[in-house]
């Protein structure tokens, strides 16, 4: 018997490579600030701080920009999603961290999956209608390859939890093959949350845990840094 992949499979993978060049790599979301405060210190509380993440801070925002960039049935409403994804990240770094891999992300889409919807957001952030978040491309790449809404949500977590462990392994340290466990673990709350994206409403855009965002806050003024944010 023989079959064939999805058309838009290996562009989805590329993508959401851990590899992929967006800087993601020098961005820790926060995470830094708890290293710092000895809150995360093994595989143990890594695990659950990546699991608030996921739960509250990725659901509520990229997730939540995804879904209504999928649902957008204009350029106009994409632009929306974008201003208020981008004003909903009150702190700095946090802000700029979202428009230097967007644009990253953005340019690298163009690449991989091009279409007339890509081109026209990168033609809008260049001229400074749209920040460009890379959620925001992403779902617009994502979309123009006819990629299933759930299929997306759940790459895109995935693929951002698997940047914070990686970063983990670098920063707290832990070893390889925890770092592995702790991505394996992370496979039901990633499941969980691509579920509870779909089911939020507009009044729950950007919600956040304000301990997170004021961890985000305080990394700026931290004195000895491995990461951006």
């Amino acid at each position: 018997m023989t079959s064939t992949a999805p058309a838009y499979l290996l562009a989805l993978l590329q993508l959401s490579d851990s590899a992929l060049p967006t800087g993601s790599f020098s961005h820790s979301l926060g995470l830094e600030t708890s290293l710092h405060r000895g809150q995360v210190h093994d595989e143990p509380t890594f695990a659950d701080w990546l699991t608030q993440f996921i739960r509250i801070q990725l659901v509520h925002s990229d997730g939540l920009a995804i879904r209504f960039a999928l649902e957008a049935a204009s350029e106009e409403e994409l632009f929306r999603v974008d201003h208020e994804l981008h004003a909903a990240a009150l702190p700095r770094e946090i802000r700029e961290a979202g428009v230097k891999m967007g644009a990253r992300m953005l340019d690298i889409a163009r690449s991989v999956a091009p279409s007339r919807e890509l081109e026209s957001f990168a033609r809008a952030v260049a001229r400074g209608d749209c920040a460009g978040h890379p959620a925001l491309a992403f779902a617009v790449a994502g979309k123009s390859l006819g990629v299933p809404a759930a299929e997306l949500l759940a790459t895109y977590m995935f693929s951002t939890a698997t940047s914070l462990t990686q970063n983990a392994i670098r920063g707290i340290p832990i070893g390889q093959n925890a770092g592995q466990r702790v991505l394996r673990a992370a496979h039901r709350e990633v499941g969980d949350g691509v579920v509870l994206v779909q089911t939020l409403g507009r009044e729950d855009f950007g919600v956040t845990a304000p301990g997170l965002e004021i961890a985000q806050m305080q990394h700026e003024r931290q004195r000895a840094r491995m990461f951006m944010s």
